[in-house]
């Protein structure tokens, strides 16, 4: 019992610093959520024989502008190319940011889709 206590602890420990860096897009755990967006809703996410197709969403106080720039600053970290004005690729893979209007707060959409 005390081995299992142990190794909780050191999986809360080794979490930690993930959840101090910040959150994920719902249904891409591999896309960070820029800091002060907020996930709206759950993901849609299939599983197609191309691979994986992911539409999830979220909002803020960010500007298009801000959002697109922390994006095309980030991306590339992970892999990622941009493609033009809120649009990515990688390994098979696109990604696109939409930006449908919305009341106040801004709304982004992520649509991520096999190439």
């Amino acid at each position: 019992m005390r081995v299992f206590a142990a190794v909780l602890c050191l999986l809360a420990a080794l979490a930690a610093p993930a959840r101090a860096q910040g959150a994920f897009v719902a249904g891409i755990e591999d896309l960070p959520l820029m800091p002060g967006l907020t996930a709206q809703g759950e993901a849609s996410v299939f599983d197609a024989p191309q691979g994986r197709i992911v539409e999830a969403s979220a909002q803020g106080a960010a500007s298009r502008a801000a959002i697109l720039e922390f994006y095309a600053r980030t991306l590339p970290q992970l892999g990622w190319r941009g493609d033009g004005d809120g649009r990515f690729a990688r390994e098979g893979e696109r990604l696109v940011l939409e930006f449908p209007a919305s009341q106040g707060a801004t709304l982004v959409r992520f649509f991520l889709r096999p190439e």
